[in-house]
């Protein structure tokens, strides 16, 4: 099951968003109807904070009222994303199992009064959420109404409690096999730390100083293989009803405890959800590594855009709005990128409760504003890229991404703080962005001999696995550059003797480490090539490889910062320290020169962005979305499928979708 599955029976793209009627009374239900007509709406995601009313007491179920929504919504022409409601259980769950609570590190059982309230380990509450999806997917799983399944919200709230505890012993029986292997995987003779039985290892608690780096990673993985356990329980309920896709929205860059490549492949469509974390041209760089990374999960293939905010920029403290247009160029951002439709949290917006506050299609002012206006407009817009389904993107550069490398980063005693897995990754997919190039994220165990230049930004933690792949990746004929402090750790996060990276790795790049050394806060390194780095360098000695780029004082004086290496018919780069941007930005453009990786869709200048999608017959479709205030001409005017018109010119942050072969 795929997305077009959905699509064809909503006869194109997406266009909606969560719907909770239950907040609501009948006369806004009739409104809504005449106004979702108006917006085009033609998928609404009903049910996921609604276990309260679907189950008032164990085992009775009321469906009645949700059985006249979905009538209603069916008539009036709007599709049913149906969730399990398994992210907020109910007061009464809560109060007859106290024991399925959270729990902190601290020790403290949190209480009921917000969502997620539950511990994904927990006997009652897996009973009770296979119970309620089982359920939903036998009443509902073959209405005709139904496009596709959402299980749960967002996962997952992590938890240290006792049943936490019993389920990380069985998970370390499985990985380690026995005491002896975990004692020796985790360095418990450090710190008088070993282990004599199973009972004795606990999650990583509250301690007085740092906890056991193996054990954090290790309940990390624990943690993520739990989340999917769970998620795959509700799926097969379903599944055992109902033949629709089922999906999970998944929620970028850092909020989940789990391995986004394993959970995507337990999904018949992968969905996520986005919301900018800066604005302006920063909002349209995080719509654009959000959908490349979530388009790297789905594998390729077409995948939906779950959730997005109308009028909504999370900065820092506050909640900024969207400058006029930037819906629908956010929207277009993501089905560039291979969204197979543009869905919002949420239709209304609540007039009470903890998101009372949160973006809607129809704000408080109602439909008489300018939010609203620009919600019927998109509506529209996407109406007519209805011809693009199932159409693909490809990308020739990889950024890599490990979730392993993400939680070995987030361990106590790190010799810097500095070493910021996501924003090194981000970083690095703006640079390619704003290049003008399609990128791809990539695990390193994966193939990747489709890409013309693989990226490896912060590998703090890196299997001989994966840098047998990567040395096998340069002999292959392709271009690689590896970033500071790569691979300093093996998967058990034991430090490697003799020096990083991998020996595999080591070969590919010509270079060994010896010796790091973070730099103070504000610390600057001057290199001869008059750039500067930041936050890391390294004493690096080259074995084999030619020396780029030197650093000019100090310790390291003369020594190597970023060397080049052939390797096989290809060649490996290492970069020992941050480069400022503009350095890291020519560094990059150098890289894609010599891979002969050139912009997507030539021609365009700063700010303005153009993404292709390809079709198996060979159509193409251009976005090119205008993040500027300057009317810009276009390089190869066509055919829009937004005006049904042909286009010379992008206004001041207009938008285009031409239609070509």
């Amino acid at each position: 099951m795929t997305t077009r599955s959905i699509t064809d029976r909503l006869g194109g793209l997406a266009f909606g968003g969560d719907y909770n009627p239950e907040q609501w009374d009948e006369a806004v239900w009739k409104e809504d109807d005449e106004l979702m007509r108006r917006a085009r709406v033609n998928l609404a995601t009903v049910g996921v904070f609604s276990w309260a009313l679907l189950e008032p007491e164990e085992g009775r179920y009321e469906f009645g009222w949700l059985d006249a929504h979905i009538e209603r919504l069916h008539a009036n022409g709007v599709a049913l994303d149906l969730a399990t409601p398994t992210a907020s259980p109910p007061p009464w769950f809560t109060l007859a199992h106290p024991d399925a609570l959270p729990v902190t590190p601290e020790g403290t059982r949190l209480v009921h009064g917000s969502r997620d309230t539950y511990c994904l380990a927990a006997p009652a509450y897996r009973r009770a959420a296979r119970r309620i999806a089982a359920a939903l997917a036998e009443r509902y799983g073959d209405h005709p109404a139904l496009a596709m399944w959402h299980v749960h919200n967002e996962y997952a709230t992590l938890c240290h409690c006792d049943h936490t505890a019993a389920g990380f012993r069985v998970w370390l029986r499985a990985r380690h096999g026995s005491l002896d292997a975990l004692n020796e995987a985790w360095g418990t003779a450090f710190w008088s730390q070993r282990y004599s039985s199973w009972e004795q290892v606990l999650p990583p608690r509250a301690t007085q100083w740092h906890k056991n780096p193996g054990q954090a990673v290790d309940f990390r993985r624990y943690w993520s293989d739990e989340v999917i356990a769970s998620c795959c329980e509700q799926r097969d309920a379903i599944r055992a009803h109902s033949d629709r896709p089922v999906t999970t929205n998944l929620m970028l860059p850092a909020y989940q405890h789990v391995d986004l490549w394993a959970i995507a492949r337990e999904l018949d469509v992968v969905s996520s959800d986005q919301y900018p974390t800066s604005p302006g041209l920063g909002a349209a760089a995080d719509v654009a590594v959000h959908a490349d990374r979530t388009r790297s999960l789905a594998g390729g293939r077409p995948w939906l855009l779950m959730e997005q905010g109308t009028n909504t920029v999370y900065a820092g403290d506050r909640v900024l709005g969207k400058e006029p247009g930037e819906m629908l160029r956010h929207s277009l951002g993501h089905i560039a990128r291979g969204s197979e439709g543009a869905l919002f949290f949420q239709w209304r917006q609540s007039r009470a409760g903890a998101e009372t506050w949160h973006s809607a299609m129809v704000p408080h002012a109602g439909p008489e504003s300018r939010i609203f206006r620009e919600v019927t407009q998109l509506g529209a817009a996407v109406g007519r890229l209805g011809e693009l389904a199932g159409s693909t993107v490809s990308a020739s550069v990889a950024v890599l991404d490990d979730p392993d490398a993400w939680w070995a980063l987030g361990v106590d005693g790190l010799p810097s703080a500095r070493l910021d897995y996501h924003g090194a990754l981000l970083r690095a997919h703006r640079t390619l962005w704003e290049a003008g190039v399609g990128v791809d994220f990539a695990h390193p165990e994966q193939e990747l001999g489709g890409y013309s230049l693989v990226v490896a930004p912060a590998l703090f933690l890196l299997t001989d696995r994966g840098a047998q792949n990567l040395r096998r990746y340069v002999a292959g004929g392709g271009t690689l550059l590896v970033q500071h402090a790569t691979g300093l750790v093996d998967e058990r996060l034991q430090a490697r003797p003799g020096g990083w990276p991998p020996k595999p790795l080591r070969e590919a790049l010509g270079v060994r480490g010896e010796e790091y050394r973070p730099l103070a806060q504000e610390e600057l390194v001057t290199l001869s090539d008059g750039s500067h780095g930041t936050d890391w360098s390294e004493r690096v000695h080259t074995e084999g490889a030619q020396a780029v780029v030197t650093y000019t004082h100090g310790m390291l004086a003369e020594g190597p910062a970023l060397t080049r290496h052939r390797s096989g018919d290809g060649q490996g780069w290492y970069l020992s320290t941050r480069l400022d941007d503009t350095a890291y930005a020519a560094l990059m453009a150098r890289l894609l020169a010599e891979a002969g990786v050139e912009p997507e869709v030539p021609g365009l200048p700063a700010g303005v962005e153009g993404v292709v999608r390809r079709a198996a017959d060979g159509r193409r479709w251009t976005f090119v979305l205008n993040h500027t205030d300057e009317a810009v001409p276009l390089p190869d005017p066509g055919h829009d499928l937004l005006t049904d018109a042909v286009a010379h010119e992008l206004p001041p942050g207009g938008c285009v979708v031409l239609r070509g072969h």
